[in-house]
């Protein structure tokens, strides 16, 4: 390990970095990491991301992926740097474009700078299936032409660029993962920019009627926690051959429709319900089915958890 004296180890143990750390996503690779006996370290400005969701054993370092001189400090002695650090929201990247190009691309450009230069043996990226735009071939591959159709996703396709550009002319290891539709527990329903599982269980449980933006035959190909966080440890330690520079979807390999969505979240939580129809939103694409060979095949990642049962997993947490 080159660059910062300090070497990938820490008493001994490898040390890695999770951006976003405080978030949904982040905060679950975090306690996944504890659990495999890494030294952890968070950066994380708590915007969206909760104090709560950290655990007391790692180091915070709270602040914004673009301000450089953090992010130096935070990658000091990493070995893996696991990038979950984001503005995520497609209606949000709509209103406030600026604001997501700063967190995304500069931000995303920030550390893998600092990342490279400490020495880091290995970037894992959280890209998004977003890129796509809403392919014509369903199940999608990784090879499918790439149309961003919000600037959230123009963000995210751009930092697969520079993860690949870094791999090309640096042999810096750079490896993301296109997720498909998040879901688990620890996922909030009181954002204005929530996604709909969450929203969805918030709605049936409070008995209000749950809004549907279409008319809810759109499908979506979703991913539950767990796997999303195994598909990272996969991309860590997979050879670099195989996988370096590269971009991978991570889902569940099956789609769902927004009514198939409700009635079988209805039915784990036993109530009744009327979904209400909004109109359209700007952004969103109406279909999303992932080939997930890829992954499989470079990584060893393979999703594992059902849907039915990563739904009931969902609710228990909220109960």
């Amino acid at each position: 390990m080159a660059g910062n004296g300090r070497g990938a180890c820490h008493h001994g143990v490898v040390r890695a970095l999770v951006t976003g750390g405080a978030g949904f996503i982040g905060s679950n690779i975090v306690d996944r990491l504890l659990r495999d006996g890494y030294d952890v370290a968070v950066l994380d400005d708590l915007s969206s991301g909760r104090i709560e969701n950290l655990p007391a054993d790692i180091e915070l370092f709270r602040g914004e992926v673009s301000d450089a001189d953090l992010v130096a400090k935070a990658v000091a002695g990493c070995e893996v740097v696991f990038h979950q650090a984001a503005h995520r929201a497609v209606l949000r990247s709509v209103e406030q474009p600026l604001a997501t190009n700063n967190a995304n691309v500069t931000g995303t450009l920030t550390v893998l700078t600092a990342a490279r230069d400490a020495g880091v043996r290995r970037f894992v990226g959280a890209s998004s299936s977003s890129v796509y735009g809403g392919a014509d071939i369903r199940p999608t591959p990784e090879t499918a032409t790439l149309l961003p159709r919000s600037p959230y996703a123009v963000s995210k396709l751009t930092g697969e660029h520079y993860g690949r550009v870094f791999w090309e002319l640096f042999g810096f290891e750079t490896v993301n993962l296109r997720y498909f539709n998040v879901y688990g527990p620890r996922q909030r329903p009181d954002s204005q920019y929530a996604a709909v599982i969450p929203l969805f269980i918030d709605a049936l449980r409070t008995g209000v009627d749950p809004e549907i933006h279409g008319d809810g035959k759109q499908s979506r190909d979703f991913s539950f926690i767990d796997d999303v966080v195994e598909a990272n440890i996969c991309a860590a330690i997979a050879p670099a051959p195989d996988c370096a520079g590269k971009a991978y979807n991570v889902a569940g390999g099956r789609a769902y429709d927004l009514l198939e969505l409700l009635d079988m979240l209805a039915g784990h939580l036993g109530v009744t319900y009327t979904p209400r129809f909004a109109p359209s939103r700007a952004g969103d694409v109406r279909y999303t089915l992932a080939d997930i060979s890829a992954a499989d095949h470079d990584l060893g990642f393979r999703a594992s958890v059902a849907f039915v049962e990563g739904l009931r997993r969902t609710v228990a947490w909220f109960r």
